[in-house]
């Protein structure tokens, strides 16, 4: 065999190798992001609380954040400041590595892609279409980070809630 031919089949070998490397790297990464335990959970005891959320174009709206368990965030939706009656709890469950919620009504569902100190990112897994992101800012504020990709005829959008935490409650 020629050696420009050996160089030439070395190369392609090698490329090939790599490739394949990369790809196999490419999946476990993938992998270790969505595999969470209840100590990446207990990063997410900051947003324990009741929170007042406003947003452009947005009336005020009330959730309160309580973990249940140390495998399951529990956010109550109310109708009004008041607080006295909950409209709508969504659960949040740690299984088998996976942090998602169960589905409401209209079956979407999400499910978190990153935990880390300053918050989490939810990807959609059925019937939902945007990402969102819960960030901390301080002990008493956080923000909501909606994002949609572009599609039927819009552009990419993205909507931020501004969260307020209300004392005493």
């Amino acid at each position: 065999m020629k050696p420009s031919k050996i160089l030439f089949a070395s190369c392609m070998f090698l490329t090939l190798l790599w490739v394949v490397a990369g790809c196999s790297r490419a999946g476990s990464t993938s992998d270790s992001q969505r595999k969470f335990t209840k100590e990446d959970l207990a990063k997410l005891r900051w947003i324990e609380g009741t929170w007042r959320g406003s947003g452009a174009e947005q009336p005020a709206f009330f959730e309160r954040y309580r973990f249940e368990d140390e495998n399951t965030l529990a956010v109550d939706s109310f109708p009004d400041e008041k607080l006295d009656k909950v409209d709508d709890t969504t659960r949040f469950v740690l299984k088998d590595g996976e942090f998602a919620n169960g589905g409401g009504s209209d079956g979407a569902r999400w499910s978190a892609s990153v935990i880390d100190d300053q918050g989490i990112t939810f990807e959609p897994l059925a019937k939902a279409k945007n990402t969102f992101r819960w960030e901390r800012e301080s002990p008493n504020t956080w923000k909501a980070i909606l994002k949609w990709p572009a599609g039927d005829g819009k552009p990419e959008r993205e909507r931020i809630y501004k969260m307020e935490r209300i004392p005493g409650k």
